[in-house]
């Protein structure tokens, strides 16, 4: 079986993200008829290429009118296809600083972004802004896509001086050097297949990149210290009529399952587990998958019931974790936010902070500043925009198990929310330390 890899685009505006998708798409052979012969025609009523003609592959995903009407992207599109090695889920996401909230979207699930630079333009803001987020949403692999190349004649100096570029910004963000590949997403070079016409590049194709790198759930199989156990309950099973499979009929009158889907590590049968916040530690003496079938063992991302030795009161939006692997509840938060409102975000403020399946509310108690995309520092800050990445202190109504995203990528991330109308106000990840300054956090 195929393994199933997750990936998103970013990058500038008219970058050609749009376009590089339905070169993926059209390439591997995943539209169907009508809607190629809808796109042909739509690209011929437009003029598109001119009296030679083409096809517009960018319609391939910017569904929605407005897109079409403007020629941009707007919202995130999904898209599913398949190569001979792998299954794929893409993400095309937009590329104006408005939308920076949607690569933020598409970006956080992902086990790779590819970043696409204007050839004719090399590394603008946006590009530093969407490698600065990439770094703190610890995407483990980041490919930059020197696309347009066919704009500038394929010259290699000019791909050269970009790779140049980019390795600079990456190293002033701590970001690992990022594969860097010359595309032409509207001709095809270099996407699916090695093109002829960059002779002076010896890498491989983009999709052969996308095939060959591992993905976040091979990543953790084979690291030498995996992740440990972390299940944050979402349902309360208790008996519904029937009988479970592998259960007597009093073991299923008196029965008790946490529901839910494991985020990191793996549990089995036997395995001592603490329940947070409260801390009461326990063992696992059953494991139910989707069905009803028994399991011996689950790891990440399994969605499982799991059955406890002693009758704890363990609710929705607690967490259950490997004994002896975690530190303390905490009402105090120190995090770096990635604000997507245009509301300002200025201490004082009241939230909502959504960590795994349980919601808080929350106060801010400080803004340490905003990251200068120029220099990548730290810059003092009395709130946060539209687009801004700062660090913040948040001080929460009731404790949460707090633990910081560099270790822990799913379990340290969490959401700002309005208390009012519900939107998302900010992505958050948990920083290490607490009791460090902003400065030498970042």
């Amino acid at each position: 079986m195929a393994s199933l890899f997750r990936f998103a685009t970013a990058g500038s505006v008219d970058d050609g993200k749009s376009t590089l998708v339905g070169r993926l798409l059209h390439e591997s052979k995943a539209i169907l008829v009508d809607t190629l012969a809808a796109v042909v025609r739509t690209s011929a009523e437009r003029g598109f290429g001119g009296a030679a003609g083409g096809v517009d592959l960018a319609l391939l995903t910017d569904g929605l009118r407005a897109e079409r009407e403007q020629g941009i992207t707007i919202d995130v599109a999904y898209r599913y296809f398949a190569s001979s090695v792998r299954s794929f889920v893409l993400a095309d996401c937009p590329g104006h600083v408005q939308y920076t909230k949607n690569t933020v979207t598409g970006a956080s699930t992902a086990d790779a972004v590819v970043v696409l630079i204007d050839a004719r333009k090399g590394v603008l803001e946006q590009t530093r802004r969407h490698l600065s987020v990439l770094h703190l949403l610890r995407v483990p692999h980041v490919v930059v896509a020197v696309n347009k190349i066919d704009l500038v004649d394929f010259s290699q100096s000019v791909f050269a001086s970009i790779v140049q570029d980019v390795v600079e910004v990456a190293g002033s963000i701590g970001l690992a050097t990022p594969l860097v590949i010359p595309v032409s997403a509207l001709e095809g070079d270099n996407v699916v297949e090695r093109s002829e016409r960059t002779p002076w590049y010896a890498g491989p194709s983009l999709l052969g990149i996308l095939e060959s790198l591992p993905s976040v759930d091979e990543l953790e199989s084979l690291a030498e210290t995996p992740e440990p156990f972390r299940f944050p309950v979402q349902l309360v099973v208790r008996p519904q009529g029937g009988l479970a499979p592998g259960l007597s009929a009093e073991e299923f009158r008196d029965y008790r399952g946490y529901a839910g889907q494991i985020a990191s590590g793996a549990v089995a049968v036997g395995d001592s587990v603490t329940v947070l916040p409260g801390g009461r530690t326990t063992s696992v003496v059953g494991i139910h998958g989707p069905g009803g079938p028994v399991l011996d063992r689950a790891v990440a991302p399994q969605s499982v019931v799991l059955r406890l030795a002693d009758e704890l009161d363990v609710a929705r939006g607690e967490l259950l974790a490997a004994a002896g692997t975690t530190r303390e509840a905490s009402q105090d938060l120190s995090s770096s936010l990635c604000w997507l409102s245009p509301k300002p975000l200025r201490e004082g403020n009241k939230v909502l902070v959504k960590h795994g399946t349980r919601t808080v509310q929350a106060l801010v108690r400080g803004i340490g500043g905003t990251l200068e995309l120029g220099s990548f520092s730290l810059r003092p800050a009395a709130s946060l925009e539209l687009n801004d990445i700062g660090a913040v202190q948040l001080r929460l109504a009731s404790a949460l198990p707090l633990e910081p995203y560099l270790a822990h990528r799913r379990t340290g991330a969490f959401l700002v929310i309005d208390p009012v109308d519900g939107n998302t106000l900010a992505a958050g990840m948990v920083s290490e330390h607490p009791a460090d300054s902003a400065s030498e956090r970042w």
